[in-house]
């Protein structure tokens, strides 16, 4: 599958699919919404309400800018899993332009998740560890009641709508604890119908840059 490198609006590199008309990140600014939807709208209230050590599932690993932001801003021990079937390969990672626009400072962090192994849960750094999981979300078992926020991060039900549907969303809400959150820059209506005949709690936030809304649920 043929994969491009594109500038978003606010500088930072993404990954363009022209088979799936699809990028990794907005293209009004990649690192700007990750770190509105997953960072303020995700982490900081979970940390906020918590003094324990946090897991996190992430949809798609994809380029691990989600994992860098979230090792950066941290306020606590981070315990950080991210499932990708088919990873991005290293050419392409080394044209992306994060570690200029956030700061060199972490490029250590950022390449260490890089190349850490697959399938492995793998010490990044003080307080903060990581698994990468290649394969696919249908094949993996999720562990019950066992994350505090899944950053559902997959490609836009346009692209890829079996990423969508209440089945896979019913695996991420059996891996939720009590009171954990699911963030997402999704704000379809059947999506939001679906988490809550889940007995999800949806609430509709304004968007990111570009997007009207976004969605926060939590697990009741």
């Amino acid at each position: 599958m043929k994969r491009e490198i594109l500038i978003t609006d606010d500088g930072s590199t993404t990954i363009f699919i022209p088979e799936m008309d699809e990028t990794y990140h907005s293209t009004h600014g990649g690192i700007q919404e990750a770190e509105y939807v997953f960072i303020k709208n995700g982490l900081v209230p979970v940390q906020a309400n918590s003094k324990r050590i946090t897991r996190i599932f992430e949809m798609g690993f994809g380029t691990g800018l989600n994992a860098l932001l979230t090792a950066i801003h941290s306020k606590g021990a981070i315990e950080y899993h991210g499932i990708d079937a088919y990873p991005v390969e290293m050419e392409l990672i080394s044209q992306l332009n994060y570690l200029a626009e956030i700061g060199g400072k972490h490029s250590e962090l950022y390449n260490s998740m890089i190349n850490s192994a697959w399938n492995e849960l793998f010490n990044v750094a003080n307080d903060f560890t990581l698994c990468k999981i290649n394969m696919k979300i249908e094949d993996y078992s999720m562990p019950a009641d066992y994350f505090d926020i899944i950053y559902f991060d997959a490609f836009g039900p346009r692209a890829q709508s079996s990423m969508w549907e209440i089945e896979v969303l019913s695996k991420m809400v059996e891996g939720l604890k009590t009171g954990g959150l699911l963030t997402t820059y999704c704000a379809m209506g059947q999506f939001k119908r679906d988490l809550k005949s889940l007995g999800m709690k949806v609430e509709a936030l304004p968007g990111p840059p570009g997007k009207r809304e976004m969605t926060v649920a939590t697990k009741l």
